[in-house]
């Protein structure tokens, strides 16, 4: 049998507690240590006896030498911590968005590549069990011809620290997604904000993404509303495919020309549902650590949303549809 994979968790947040506590159960992961500079937090992550904690990163990495580290500090603090650890040659997941700018995204890469290691962006829903039986069935052309598509991700406000809006800590999740599933790239944004409710940044956000071959997708993200929601919809010639991402649920609504009928909707039972998307993801990074296979996520992935993320913010500060290459207002 291999050794295990010996994993470090840098942040002991919300995310990075779910990190640890999914990592510490997981077969072919030595959960390590834990770092985070808030003594209560780390108090907190439940852990193995083996697993120390750190409040000083620098030193983590040298004393523990790990194989892969996980990132789950504030937004704005990704870039910093993440090149630590590549300064050691360590393979990185990093969550949700890459970093706090394109730049720094691109410094990230660079330097992962010149330092031979892997770096994996951390979009969980891609390992939704619906949302990839979604994406084999797009693949397989049942839909046909893809018109539209519509993202919601909405729910309620949770005091944690926030350094970015909803662009980049929400909606990022539905630009990775619809990127993978339509295997194409966003050319324009529009959209409209409401900021200052209970951030200083947007917490609310409507978007309308026009990707390469004219396919439009609306966008909605908010930490406003009492009811947490998260939904993706795919309409095309044949009908239109619904996921529900909580439930893990897909529907599929046969209908000619994209008519579909709700007396005709087809529940599809998942053979992986049930299983947490994150432990899919932190197990696919086990691999990714080992050698297994490249990042399914990768560096650029994670820098593509941000530019659409950048994009969105732009386009509702100017009242303009913004292109997302030239990062310029369209016409």
């Amino acid at each position: 049998m291999a050794d295990p994979v010996r994993i470090a968790v840098i942040g002991a947040g919300a995310m990075g507690a779910h990190h640890a506590r999914v990592l510490a159960e997981l077969p072919g992961a030595e959960l390590v240590a834990v770092c985070d500079i808030d003594d209560a937090r780390l108090q907190q992550v439940p852990r193995e006896s083996a697993t120390r904690l750190y409040r000083d990163l620098d030193r983590l990495l040298a004393e523990e030498q790990p194989d892969g580290v996980t990132i789950a500090v504030p937004t704005r603090r990704h870039a910093s911590a993440a090149l630590a650890c590549l300064e050691r040659r360590v393979a990185l997941l990093v969550e949700k968005p890459l970093t706090a700018t394109v730049e720094e995204a691109e410094r990230l890469r660079a330097a992962a590549e010149a330092a031979g290691v892997p770096l994996m962006a951390g979009y969980v829903e891609r390992f939704n069990p619906a949302v990839q039986e979604l994406k084999r069935r797009i693949d397989a052309g049942e839909l046909g011809r893809v018109i539209e598509a519509s993202a919601r991700r909405v729910g309620p406000f949770f005091p944690r620290e926030r350094d970015v809006g909803v662009a980049h800590d929400l909606a990022t999740h539905d630009i990775d997604v619809l990127r993978w599933l339509l295997g194409r790239e966003v050319e324009q944004v529009q959209a409209e904000t409401q900021r200052g409710i209970r951030t200083q940044y947007e917490d609310a956000l409507a978007g309308v993404l026009r990707f390469e071959g004219g396919v439009v997708a609306s966008l909605e993200a908010n930490w406003l509303s009492p009811v947490k929601v998260r939904e993706l919809t795919l309409l095309g010639e044949r009908g239109m495919f619904a996921v529900d991402e909580l439930r893990q649920e897909l529907r599929w609504y046969a209908g000619a020309a994209g008519a579909p009928s709700q007396r005709d909707a087809q529940l599809t039972s998942l053979p992986g549902a049930g299983e947490a998307p994150l432990r899919a993801e932190l197990s696919a990074f086990l691999r990714v650590v080992r050698g297994e296979e490249p990042p399914p996520i990768s560096a650029a992935d994670g820098i593509a949303a941000l530019r659409v993320a950048d994009a969105l913010v732009a386009a509702a500060d100017r009242g303009a549809p913004v292109l997302v290459a030239a990062g310029r207002a369209g016409e």
